[in-house]
């Protein structure tokens, strides 16, 4: 059977010992990355939208690279949006400088109304690499 290993990157945020979670999970060569927000290190949000949303990915690449992955690992990618309407264009100008070519991860976009005081989040399942996997 298959053991779970969590996973934090270096700098870890006041927000997992707040609320009680990992950043991620591996299991097998599968990694299940919590939602990462754009906080700032003690745990509270960047007001700053567009600040918020590079948080929110930088935070996702350090939980990455603590499990050995980068964004081209990322299989499936879930964010959550409080504003969908009125954030998209920040959100897609992010996500294009982060997957600016093919192929891309699947994608589910998901509007809510609460993110405990956040307005982004963004979730992903990544495949770790095995080190004979051509980059």
């Amino acid at each position: 059977m298959t053991r779970r290993e969590a996973i934090f990157p270096a700098d870890r945020h006041a927000l997992y010992e707040q609320h009680g979670y990992s950043a991620a999970i591996r299991s097998g060569d599968l990694l299940f990355v919590s939602g990462q927000v754009g906080s700032r290190s003690d745990g509270t949000p960047e007001p700053d939208f567009e600040r918020q949303v590079g948080l929110a990915f930088e935070n996702l690449k350090a939980t990455l690279e603590a499990a050995g992955c980068t964004f081209e690992d990322l299989v499936d990618v879930t964010t959550f949006h409080t504003d969908p309407e009125n954030q998209f264009e920040t959100i897609m100008a992010a996500k294009q400088k982060i997957f600016s070519k093919a192929p891309y991860p699947n994608w589910t976009a998901v509007g809510v109304n609460w993110l405990a005081g956040f307005d982004f989040e963004i979730k992903v399942i990544a495949r770790i690499p095995s080190m004979h996997d051509p980059r």
